[in-house]
Order: C-alpha cells, then sequence, then structure tokens
C-alpha cells in the first residue's frame, strides 16, 4: 500500500487557523504515539528517580551509620523535593519565555549528570546534593511534557493521552522496584552497601534513551506563535501532518488578538482563584502521597519484613496503580476532567482511613494496593486537568507554579511521614486523610470542566 504525503501548498493569505483547528484536522496518529512514548519514557525515569530514595534509604543508612527516623535520614529524603520546587517554578517560566523544546532538552540532559554524579557520592551531604540537582532538573519537565502533549493531541484525545502520560509513573516504578528487588537478590552479602550505588546508576539509563529521543521533536506551535515565530509554527504543524499521513489543513496559523500574559497574570483576575485552588489540590495530595509511599520501604521494614519481601510487596503496590491510570483514563473523557478527580480523591481518603484499620497483612495488603490505585488515578486525573487551566502564554508557567507547591508539600511530607516508623501511625494517616479530602472540596469548587473544550488563549 502506498502512502501518500499530505499537502503542503502555500494557504491563502487571508485564512486564519487556531492550532487547535489545525490539529485536530490532521487527527490522531503516529506523531502523538511517538510522542507519548518518548515523553513516557522520561516520565518513568523521572519517577525512578524520585522514588529511588526510599528504596536506597536502608543502605545509605547503613553505609554512612545513620540513625532511623534521623535528620540526616529525612534531609536526604526531603532533598529530591525541595530541588523540584525549585526546578518547577524556575523552568516553568523558562518554557514560556524561551521555548518548550529548548527546556524539553535541557532539564533531560541534567537530569541524567546529576543522577549519575549521586552514584559516586562520597558523603551524605554529597549525595543529598546530587539529590537536590537532580530534583531540580526533573522538576522542569513536569509543566514542559505536559504542555507539549496537550498542545500537540488533538481535542477529543487530550485528556485521554494526558492520563496515559501519567501512568508512565506506574511504569517507573514498578521498574525501580523491580531492580531494587533484582540486585539485592543477586548480593546479599552487600545489601546495605554498595547495591544502593548500583541502584542510582541504573536508574539514570532510561533519562539517557529519553534525551536521544527528544532531538527528533519539533517545539509546540502555540509557544513558537505566542513567542512571536509564526513560520516555524507552520513548520511543525507541517511535521505532524506528514508523520500522520494527511492533509496539511489551508489556512496561515494565527493565535487570537489577546493581552499579553505574564507571569503575575497567574494572581490577577480570573486566574488568580483557579491558581489558588490548585495550588490547594496539588499540595494535598502531593502531601499524602509522598508521606505514605516515600516511607513505606522502611516502614515494611520496620514491621519485622525482610528486604526482598518489602520490595516484593512494593512492586505489587506499584501495579496496582496501573488499574487505577486506566480507569481515569476512560472517566476524564467519560464523565468529565472535575468528578474523576474529585472522586479518586475522596476514594483516596476513605482508603486511608481503611489501612489504618488494617489488623492483618492481607488486610494491610489489599487497602494499601487500593490507597495506591485511588492516588494514581487521582494523579492522572489531575496532570490532564491541570494544563487546560491555564493559557498557553503562561501554561507552563502555570503548570510549573502548581507543581512547585506540590514540590513544597513533598518536603515537609517526610517529616510527617517518619511518624510512621515512630508509632504515630493514626496521627499520620489522619492528617493525609484530611489533605486528601481538603483537595476534593478545591477541586470541585474550581467550577471548570475542560472536556471536549479547545485550550484557551485568555484569562477568563
Amino acid at each position: 500500500m502506498t502512502t501518500h504525503s499530505p499537502s503542503t501548498h502555500t494557504p491563502g493569505p487571508n485564512t486564519h487557523l487556531s492550532v487547535d483547528d489545525a490539529i485536530d484536522r490532521i487527527g490522531l496518529g503516529p506523531f502523538q504515539w511517538r510522542l507519548l512514548a518518548i515523553c513516557g519514557l522520561t516520565w518513568a525515569a523521572d519517577a525512578m528517580e524520585v522514588l529511588l530514595v526510599g528504596f536506597i534509604l536502608p543502605g545509605v543508612s547503613k553505609s554512612f551509620g545513620l540513625v532511623k527516623g534521623s535528620a540526616q535520614a529525612t534531609g536526604l529524603l526531603s532533598a529530591t523535593f525541595l530541588g523540584m520546587l525549585v526546578g518547577a517554578w524556575f523552568w516553568g517560566l523558562m518554557a514560556d519565555r524561551f521555548g518548550r523544546r529548548t527546556i524539553f532538552l535541557i532539564t533531560v540532559s541534567l537530569g541524567v549528570i546529576f543522577g549519575l554524579s549521586g552514584a559516586f557520592a562520597p558523603t551524605v551531604l554529597t549525595l543529598s546534593l546530587c539529590r537536590f540537582l537532580t530534583g531540580f532538573a526533573i522538576g522542569g519537565t513536569l509543566p514542559v511534557d505536559y504542555a507539549m502533549m496537550a498542545e500537540f493531541v488533538p481535542t477529543p484525545w487530550r485528556g485521554r493521552f494526558l492520563v496515559y502520560l501519567e501512568s508512565f509513573w506506574a511504569i517507573g516504578t514498578v521498574i525501580i522496584a523491580g531492580l531494587a528487588w533484582f540486585i539485592s537478590s543477586l548480593d546479599p552479602a552487600t545489601l546495605f552497601t554498595d547495591s544502593w550505588r548500583i541502584l542510582l546508576g541504573c536508574a539514570a539509563i532510561p533519562g539517557i534513551v529519553g534525551l536521544l529521543a527528544r532531538l527528533g521533536l519539533p517545539d509546540s506551535p502555540r509557544s513558537l506563535l505566542s513567542r512571536g515565530h509564526p513560520q516555524q509554527a507552520q513548520e511543525a504543524v507541517a511535521r505532524v501532518a506528514r508523520a500522520n499521513a494527511a492533509a496539511l489543513p489551508s489556512g496561515q496559523l494565527a493565535l487570537p488578538n489577546v493581552p499579553r500574559l505574564s507571569a503575575a497574570s497567574l494572581f490577577q483576575g480570573a486566574l488568580s482563584q483557579r491558581t489558588l485552588l490548585l495550588s490547594v489540590v496539588w499540595f494535598g495530595l502531593s502531601l499524602g502521597y509522598y508521606g505514605i509511599f516515600s516511607w513505606l520501604p522502611s516502614y515494611l521494614r520496620a514491621q519485622g519484613m525482610d528486604m526482598g519481601l518489602v520490595y516484593r510487596t512494593t512492586l505489587l503496590l506499584a501495579l496496582a496503580q496501573l488499574p487505577g491510570y486506566l480507569l481515569a483514563a476512560y472517566l476524564v473523557e467519560k464523565a468529565g476532567r472535575r468528578v474523576t478527580l474529585v472522586g479518586f480523591l475522596a476514594v483516596s481518603a476513605v482508603a486511608a482511613f481503611l489501612f489504618l484499620l488494617a489488623a492483618t497483612p492481607g488486610a494491610v495488603l489489599g487497602t494499601s494496593m487500593l490507597l495506591s490505585a485511588a492516588l494514581l488515578g487521582a494523579w492522572g486525573s489531575l496532570y490532564a486537568y491541570t494544563p487546560e487551566l491555564f493559557p498557553t502564554q503562561v501554561r507552563t508557567t502555570g503548570v510549573g507554579f502548581v507543581s512547585g507547591i506540590a514540590r513544597l508539600a513533598s518536603v515537609l511530607s517526610p517529616s510527617i511521614g517518619a511518624m510512621l516508623l515512630t508509632g504515630q501511625l493514626p496521627v499520620a494517616l489522619g492528617v493525609f486523610a484530611l489533605s486528601f479530602a481538603v483537595a476534593a472540596a478545591c477541586a470541585w469548587a474550581i467550577g471548570i470542566e475542560t472536556r471536549g473544550q479547545q485550550l484557551s488563549e485568555t484569562a477568563t
């Protein structure tokens, strides 16, 4: 069968076409699936980098003589999140100013460099610094990847693809848990020493592959137009059409004539309430999720599990995330982003209390799997919803800001999560359940449904 290249005729000078209309007419095809695979690979690598400290903490503690629940151990857990806090704010702003693709490449490159450096750290302080810098780099991938995906996927598929992208987090979790289990089983004698360095090195490999794959992607046509590069935007859309073997729609790409927006616009007018409510949602979900799962391997170890069983249990919890993502991908297009997000947050709050009441190993595993699935369904819904609530000129700045607020919660959550190890389980889980409930209320209060809507260019 012969595949014909799309027409590339010159649009009429008086015909204008929005980027959404152009992408919707070209339709879904190989370009979007390739973009999903490339961004997803890096997102899985980010998950590995973020979560691996929980897996290496027992080994690091033995290598450097850290006391369980000590300030150094908590600081090591918080270092990555603190870096992500700074990185999300910084890189989100840079991506709106200098383009998605440029930051797309820089952040992944730095993440690989700093991630590998941690494997050779001679002290806890050096390791914490490497984790901070790794977090600073990967904190920028979140706003950029989700803006790119939102701006290249046709409207009817956008929410589903944004959840699909977030589902690669579960894949990264499965890989890091599987690697930890595999490495520990190969060399039990060095379980708490050199094996953690090997795990750090392995976690950087997917980032290298993702970086090479990203080199062939164009910049977002929306971002190019908003920064005054109409010809490059036209060429980017033409590349999508060629990749999908679809006809290039006639018309000159143009954005609506809207006022110029800056980062300050996020805290003015109609956007201010949206930014505030989203910030609380991101904070509440992040506080509970990382507070529970950052300390979970150490908590299970403290309950008497051997490390092999800890890793196998964590692997099961990671696998439990996949149904949550699949259900979220279905519901965001069937029921809508807002109601899906609120529903998963409410189930997460209930699951946290059920986990507290669990009295047998089977009940602990079952309730923690429910909690894992519900939380990752909430994350998938939130990642689909958030980019659609900000206009193009400040999309990565807005996503970067609210995700930075989530990293602030991530910095605080290890201190609360440490209560899991010090016998204050009811207090810790009570705080986390409350945070999920407040996040659900704020998500509902946003009052906007973006399902089936083209991306906004205005602050209204």
